[in-house]
């Protein structure tokens, strides 16, 4: 018979006598309860002596039952029983105080800590741990600073607790002191007070200091090793984290799971994405720490599809995700604008019960705004029960950025009345809808009241806006003074606004010198070569094109491939212009065909003065009939001929004159929205109109 089933028929036994048994008999049934870790069955057994009207003549019996209830989080029942107690000592009061460090609030702890008749050590150490492990860490060296007053000798167990809250207030100030009193007491031998000192050492950002107690420890534990790696980690010396763990390996010691996830965060800082990759695939047992730093690292990384794989795997295991996985592959799906798998991790989001956190509701509203979806997004803000900055940025953003400035502005306005506090990124989407509205004066007022309202010093981020809103309105050259009189050095945005804005005005002048400086600040980067070139070619300077395109062999600068991509059926479809290497081509470029022949019969014309090459009218034709984004619209109507969703078409770079005007017939005539993402913004068109209204 097993024992907890024994235990459970004696007990009964002692119901169907109906008296109460004598204080051996119970002093037994309590420590078998203990030994088979039933708290139920204890308490069954309390119940039975409060019906008996059994009182012990000592408190040891209560005792056990009382540090029973505390070690099982079960802070009522010993609530319950304290009352009770005819008869308290200081071993009844600490345990009632470990049931609330276990399970109470900060309050009820430090009330009864205060109560208390008489303290010990042991009370002292309770509540300084109850306080840490809270993280109240002020309290918890309050309560250390009184235990010394008091005189009572702090122990190891004392000295890890203060350490600890030392770590979580990243105070060196006084971790350092009680590392003083722990030498002059010879009191750092064991190995859980040394590892305290090597985590606030390292918290603190003097790693090599924890690096040199480390090395000195004679029994290092797992934990040692965990320490030390993730504070590498956490002082950024990812590098440092990897060599400490194949010295570990080396050792012959076996790595856990915190282990793991901090070599992969380590991985992926350093670029080591394949490594990361072996090293998760060779982990038998994996918890949910580790798959949400491999999903985190990947869709920092680049890697949003292999995230998205990975976070079917990971349900697939049956390994529930956190609200950081689920933020994570949400915001890779916003990168892919992959709109199916969004809706799809949202509807997870939800049966999981997470989708009312912040992190991930703002999350699904970045998601939703860069699906070009601003209605959902907006459902998701409304329905949120609290919302930070960041939520609203995510919004604000997200109308700005799908041609909805004034929507934008409006729910700034909206931020301001709920007596929030906009930041620096705040101010970048404000600035950002007033740009694509032609609301210069007024972006001027909200740059201006960046730092005389709110107090915040403008970034170069918020500069180059100004920039931007200069330069499109005509005032290049008061753009150029604003550049002059920067607090800061000019970095390459500031330069590559200013370019383009001169490309879009035609100033040569302005162009060339913001070029230049962008080939110092970034000579392998294409962009700044072909903007200007662009810039010559459209003013028929053929000599200067060829000295850029010369200049550009010479220097190794490689152009970077423009190119599409539209989802189909859960499938990504890529096309670069004049693509020939899709299965489908020939009717790809058939349809192609056919709707550029229904545009030009209402009124449409391909615009080649865009082709900034010099060469024969046919080819100009050919050149700008086939760009990327047409290839994906025709494949699109291939497809989905009779769809009444919005065709939804990414591109790496902005959209081009010619197939902006495309866009603008194709919706009028085959009467659906086209929704285009480019590196500026979204483009919906609807009946032969955008919503940039031309401005982008």
């Amino acid at each position: 018979m097993k024992p907890k089933h024994k235990l459970r028929q004696a007990i009964d036994r002692l119901y169907s006598r109906g008296q109460a048994a004598t204080e051996e008999a119970y002093t037994q049934l309590v420590l078998d309860c203990t030994r088979v870790n039933d708290v139920e069955l204890a308490k069954r057994l309390q119940s039975h002596m409060d019906l008996n009207f059994y009182e012990p003549n000592t408190t040891f019996l209560h005792n056990r039952l009382l540090h029973f209830y505390a070690k099982s989080g079960k802070l009522s029942y010993a609530r319950d029983l304290f009352d009770k107690m005819p008869l308290r000592d200081i071993i009844s009061w600490n345990a009632l105080l470990s049931a609330h460090a276990r399970s109470g609030s900060v309050q009820d702890l430090r009330a009864l800590f205060d109560k208390m008749p008489i303290r010990d050590s042991v009370s002292y150490n309770t509540a300084i741990a109850g306080f840490a492990n809270k993280g109240f860490s002020r309290e918890a060296l309050q309560v250390f600073s009184r235990m010394q007053k008091d005189r009572f000798e702090p122990t190891d167990y004392t000295h890890v607790s203060a350490l600890n809250a030392c770590a979580q207030l990243l105070d060196l100030r006084r971790g350092k002191q009680i590392h003083g009193k722990i030498v002059v007491g010879n009191l750092g031998g064991n190995v859980f007070v040394r590892n305290a000192l090597t985590d606030m050492y390292a918290k603190g950002g003097e790693i090599d200091k924890a690096r040199w107690l480390f090395d000195r420890m004679n029994n290092r534990n797992l934990v040692s090793w965990n320490l030390m790696i993730s504070g590498y980690l956490k002082n950024g010396q990812p590098k440092k984290c990897i060599d400490l763990f194949q010295e570990m390996q080396l050792l012959g010691l076996n790595p856990d799971e915190v282990t793991v996830s901090n070599i992969l965060g380590a991985c992926f800082q350093t670029g080591r994405m394949d490594d990361a990759g072996r090293l998760f695939h060779v982990i038998k047992e994996k918890d949910n720490v580790c798959w949400t730093t491999m999903i985190v690292g990947y869709t920092q990384n680049g890697k949003e599809e292999d995230a998205l794989i990975l976070f079917n795997e990971m349900l697939s295991e049956d390994v529930r995700p956190d609200k950081f996985s689920i933020s994570s592959v949400v915001s890779s799906c916003a990168k892919l604008a992959s709109l199916y798998h969004g809706q799809v991790v949202h509807g997870k989001a939800v049966v999981l019960g997470v989708d009312d956190d912040l992190l991930v509701s703002s999350a699904l509203i970045d998601m939703y705004c860069k699906c070009g979806v601003t209605d959902d997004a907006w459902t998701v803000f409304n329905m949120m029960p609290t919302r930070n900055v960041v939520s609203w940025n995510s919004m604000i953003n997200g109308y700005a950025q799908n041609g909805q400035d004034l929507e934008a502005l409006a729910l700034y306005d909206k931020l301001l009345q709920e007596n929030l506090k906009p930041d620096s990124f705040t101010f970048v989407s404000v600035l950002s809808a007033c740009i694509h509205a032609d609301l210069f004066e007024r972006g001027q007022n909200h740059f201006d009241s960046i730092s005389a309202v709110h107090g915040i010093t403008p970034s170069l981020d918020h500069y180059a806006c100004m920039i931007n809103l200069l330069g499109r309105s005509s005032h290049v050259d008061k753009a150029v003074d604003l550049i002059k009189s920067l607090p800061h050095k000019p970095n390459s945005l500031i330069w590559s606004t200013l370019l383009s804005v001169c490309a879009m005005k035609g100033d040569i002048k302005h162009g060339e010198m913001a070029a230049r400086r962008l080939f110092e600040l970034e000579p392998k980067n294409a962009g700044p070569y072909i903007m200007l070139s662009n810039m010559y070619a459209a003013c028929g300077r053929w000599e200067d094109v060829a000295s850029i395109r010369s200049s550009m062999r010479s220097k190794n600068v490689k152009k970077f491939a423009a190119y599409s991509w539209i989802e189909i059926d859960n499938k990504v479809h890529k096309f670069v212009s004049e693509d020939r290497t899709h299965p489908e081509t020939e009717i790809i470029y058939e349809e192609l065909s056919r709707l550029i022949k229904k545009l030009q019969e209402a009124g449409f014309s391909p615009n080649t003065k865009l082709v900034l090459h010099d060469t024969q009218e046919e080819e100009k034709v050919k050149s700008i009939c086939y760009h990327s984004e047409k290839l994906a619209l025709a494949y699109c109507l291939i497809k989905k001929p009779h769809g009444v969703t919005p065709i939804r078409i990414m591109k790496n770079i902005r959209v081009c004159g010619d197939c902006h005007l495309f866009m603008k017939f194709a919706s009028d005539i085959i009467g659906r929205t086209i929704i285009l993402r480019d590196s500026n913004r979204f483009h919906h068109f609807v009946g032969g109109n955008c919503s940039c209204k031309d401005n982008w």
